[in-house]
């Protein structure tokens, strides 16, 4: 059983039950657990008027617990679009590096994203001091593909001889990378995503690198001799470079038409 019923408080109003995907809930005057795996989702303990129900794993986390008014979205339509108007991929950085406290503050978001089955199973790297070593880790493995790739042995000419270009080909300026783990790709994305919105709202910026990723694709078991505790069935599936912005943009550009079908 994974949950705790506080049979006083309890109305037996059935919104517990409602919600559940379950059917781990039935009511017999006031709610009762069923057994009937539980996937710990939180949603009968999120809509509970009167707080009666609560999920065991989270005993201790008590100060997590926020009320909040339902009919309030706190974000209106128009300022987030605004908000997403204005990003854009940021290479050029501030030599000034995010501290610990900045980063925390990210882990926000990802904190209260969702995920596959409600494994809650992804994992961050901050790779700073190691940045380097990391680097030269990936090109080991993407080299094989140097000639497919003329970034690629761009990269590799930079780590043999970095004067042979002014930025780094792949991480540009930036001094410091998100890397973001997960058994799902979709729940790594969306955790990534969500802390790079709260970046925005920092006044920090940066850009993805599919490079990097490349590194996981082509051999997954050498790339994750550098991160021994991490768990190997997990994938690196978001990698952002993240910094201070040197430049700022003053407008929005086009796109192209995002292609929408009702079926």
């Amino acid at each position: 059983m994974k949950l705790m019923i506080d049979s006083d408080e309890c109305i037996g109003c059935g919104q517990c039950k409602s919600v559940c995907i379950r059917d781990n809930i039935e009511i017999e005057e006031v709610a009762v657990e069923t057994g009937s795996n539980c996937f710990e989702c939180g949603h009968c303990m999120a809509i509970c008027p009167t707080g009666a129900v609560t999920l065991k794993i989270f005993k201790g986390h008590e100060d997590r617990i926020e009320e909040y008014n339902p009919k309030e979205i706190p974000v209106k339509y128009n300022e987030l679009l605004d908000l997403l108007k204005q990003r854009r991929s940021i290479r050029w950085f501030k030599k000034k590096k995010i501290d610990k406290d900045t980063f925390n503050k990210l882990l926000e978001g990802a904190y209260y994203s969702p995920s596959a089955q409600n494994e809650q199973d992804v994992e961050f790297v901050v790779l700073d001091k190691k940045l380097n070593d990391f680097m030269k880790h990936v090109y080991n493995i993407i080299k094989v593909e140097e000639d497919e790739f003329f970034r690629i042995k761009e990269f590799g000419d930079y780590i043999r001889d970095n004067t042979t270009k002014k930025y780094h080909p792949l991480l540009w300026t930036g001094q410091q990378l998100i890397l973001t783990f997960s058994a799902d790709k979709t729940s790594a994305v969306i955790a990534n995503a969500r802390m790079e919105l709260l970046a925005y709202t920092l006044g920090l910026g940066g850009f993805y690198s599919l490079f990097i990723l490349k590194a996981d694709e082509i051999d997954h078991e050498k790339l994750m001799e550098f991160f021994p505790g991490i768990d190997k069935n997990k994938h690196m599936y978001s990698a952002f470079i993240i910094g201070y912005p040197k430049k700022r943009f003053k407008r929005t550009i086009p796109h192209n038409e995002i292609k929408m079908r009702y079926l």
